[in-house]
């Protein structure tokens, strides 16, 4: 990335004429359709720590000359850095596009600047003029002065080594020489290089800016592991009774998620749990005195949203536990469910912050035909001042005990307003802290939660499974959704048993995850996937027999056999390699076979190429047609790929190359240089 100084904008004040005075509107070189740009510039377009953004517009002009287009990024402190755009075909649509590359976190803006460009106008009218020898001495006079000013602008970059040679070669264009010679001086690469470069831009016309977030790397590339608490260490005594795991317990599956490569561990609620309509185990209406309750029927006479289950442990045990997961490169996400059980202690205090129905009951959680009958919904509409301070208070706490994460709890059930009020007063004090909505509704809506600020987001991967499906769902989200959403593609969660899970078969497991680590620049892992937790709790349904949400679940983590290593080995070749901590620039190749997808991501000198199987039961055969064109190769290269994942092997390929995948060896993640 290069700083240099803005060109010459023509405005009102250097030409005299009140034409246009709106940022906003159409320049004297029309910019157009300016994208990425979110609610007309109201938010800003999401990016994180050196990443690179598409962006493109439309850009014409009257008549025939030609045009020019630069991206120009204003950085935090006022630095400006241009990076050039090109035209695409087909050319008749005058579509343009570049991409640059931000810098550090801050808030940043970006710019179109369209300009006159003489110098490719005067080249176009050189080789059709001197061909046939017309208006020489005119030609090499405009050429000459062209070369001359872009001697100037060389001058003035410091670069006096072209400066000196521009303006020789504006002495050298005479009309005396013969036209073919004149023509091979005007067209050698090392000018047009040079003149790309330093030549003049005129008229040059800026767009109104368009706000950039630039955030920590991590508010887009991460690897979530999930456990519950409760579950370490978790046994009963001889009477049959539980005792309930702890923080302090916790700390060997810390040690365990970092061994795996994951740095966020994720905790579902922590906090007191209300007694008042619990549910027993598999979601029953009858619980015993053992059952643990829901985590999220948040709320007793022992505290509520800023206090911690007593059977976990102290505040100070969990500075501990935060402390502990710290040292191992570790960051803790805390579950944030605004909902109370009938418990909590707002239910006194505040009852107008719930919905009172006519028969004078507070109305509980219910999506038909489920109920939860042990949560209350806030009602955001009667009380906002009191329910807003509130929250942001609550989340001030838990930041000040070292919280940099939350996964934030159906946050499509809360007003968006709110969500753009309290995520805007957390980002002006707390940049570095994170949002994870587990939003799995409406696409207005998961766009919505994305512009207002959170910074990443659950998504529908759980439900595609076929090649069309992936192609087009993971297509979608690195173009039409990027500006404003980031995807965490999680392959369970305590809600969610998939389907294509339920067989058991390793296989199935291992092609989700390569899937969801591989694609996705932020994946996550509920525990028990390891070791291929699959039964579900009725036919037909999404959801896991003797779940972990109402009773606990001590696990050996070590039995065989488990996926721990294979998880280990994702999140290192992630961690090694750039092109997979990003979405923006993924492609996708033809297979021959409808169970075999390929796709690759590039970002700088990283360049992986993965193949995965989608069946697990059988041997696939097929071919991978390279996209060499959307690559930016020649249809001819010969490509050196190196596999990763599974036993080391090196191949060369060039267009078309066989491909055998099998259960036992489900995909290939290969690393891409030039043969």
């Amino acid at each position: 990335m290069r700083a240099t100084a803005a060109p010459t904008v023509a405005t009102p004040a250097t030409t005299g004429l009140e034409r246009n005075p709106s940022p906003h509107r159409i320049g004297r070189i029309p910019v157009t359709n300016v994208s990425p740009v979110v609610e007309q510039g109201a938010y800003p377009v999401k990016a994180v720590e050196d990443e690179e953004l598409l962006i493109t517009a439309n850009i014409f002009r009257e008549g025939h000359d030609a045009v020019g287009a630069t991206i120009v990024l204003t950085d935090p402190e006022g630095g400006e850095h241009q990076f050039g755009m090109k035209q695409v075909e087909p050319t008749g649509l005058d579509v343009w596009q570049g991409w640059a590359r931000v810098g550090g976190a801050g808030e940043w803006t970006y710019r179109i600047e369209g300009w006159s460009d003489p110098w490719h106008t005067w080249l176009h009218h050189a080789e059709a003029k001197l061909a046939v020898g017309m208006d020489v001495a005119l030609v090499c006079l405009e050429g000459a002065d062209l070369f001359r000013r872009a001697a100037a602008n060389a001058a003035e970059s410091g670069d006096q080594t072209t400066a000196t040679v521009l303006e020789s070669l504006g002495h050298a264009l005479l009309p005396e020489r013969p036209t073919e010679e004149l023509l091979e001086l005007a067209t050698a690469t090392s000018v047009r290089r040079a003149m790309d470069k330093y030549g003049p831009r005129e008229l040059v016309s800026p767009t109104a800016e368009v706000p950039v977030r630039v955030e920590r790397r991590r508010a887009a590339f991460s690897s979530w592991y999930e456990f519950f608490p409760r579950s370490q260490g978790a046994h009963r005594r001889e009477d049959g009774t539980w005792v309930s795991g702890t923080f302090a317990a916790s700390h060997e599956r810390l040690e365990a998620a970092a061994a795996m490569g994951f740095d966020i561990v994720y905790l579902p609620p922590i906090h007191p749990i209300g007694t008042a309509f619990r549910k027993g185990k598999n979601n029953s209406l009858t619980p015993s005195e053992q059952d643990p309750g829901s985590p999220w029927a948040i709320g007793s006479p022992a505290g509520g949203h800023d206090a911690i289950h007593p059977d976990l442990g102290t505040i100070d045990d969990f500075d501990e536990f935060v402390a502990k997961a710290k040292s191992l490169g570790l960051e803790i996400a805390m579950d944030f469910a605004l909902q109370a059980s009938p418990d909590h202690p707002w239910v006194t205090e505040h009852p107008e912050w719930f919905t009172t129905r006519l028969d004078g009951t507070i109305a509980y959680a219910e999506n038909p035909p489920k109920k939860y009958q042990d949560i209350y919904p806030i009602n955001f509409d009667n009380d906002p001042v009191g329910i807003y301070t509130e929250c942001l208070r609550i989340l001030e706490y838990w930041i000040s005990h070292g919280v940099t994460v939350f996964r934030v709890d159906n946050p499509h059930t809360k007003p968006l307003d709110f969500w753009d009020w309290l995520l805007d007063r957390i980002h002006e004090k707390h940049p570095e802290v994170i949002f994870l909505a587990e939003a799995f509704t409406r696409p207005q809506m998961m766009k919505g939660l994305g512009k207002v600020g959170y910074q990443l987001s659950y998504t529908y991967f759980t439900w595609r499974t076929t090649k069309d499906e992936l192609t087009d769902y993971v297509n979608d989200l690195a173009q039409d959704w990027s500006a404003s959403y980031r995807p965490s593609f999680w392959v369970n969660t305590p809600d969610i048993n998939p389907f294509h899970l339920q067989s058991g078969n390793r296989s199935a497991f291992a092609i989700r995850a390569v899937l969801a680590a591989t694609l996705s620049p932020s994946w996550g892992v509920y525990s028990g996937f390891e070791l291929f937790e699959h039964e579900a709790l009725a036919p037909g349904r999404e959801e896991y027999l003797d779940s972990e949400k109402y009773e606990y679940r001590p696990r050996d983590y070590n039995a065989q056999p488990n996926l721990n290593e294979l998880l280990g080995k994702l999140n290192h070749l992630r961690r090694q390699n750039p092109a997979l901590q990003q979405l923006r620039r993924v492609v996708f190749h033809q297979t021959s076979h409808p169970s075999l997808l390929a796709y690759s991501k590039v970002d700088g000198d990283s360049h992986v190429l993965t193949v995965v199987t989608l069946d697990p039961d059988h041997d696939v055969h097929g071919e991978v047609t390279i996209d060499f064109a959307a690559l930016g190769l020649p249809g001819n290269t010969l490509l050196q790929v190196s596999d990763q994942f599974g036993d080391p092997h090196s191949w060369t390929w060039g267009a078309t190359n066989y491909v055998h995948l099998h259960p036992g060896r489900e995909a290939h993640i290969l690393q891409v240089t030039s043969a």
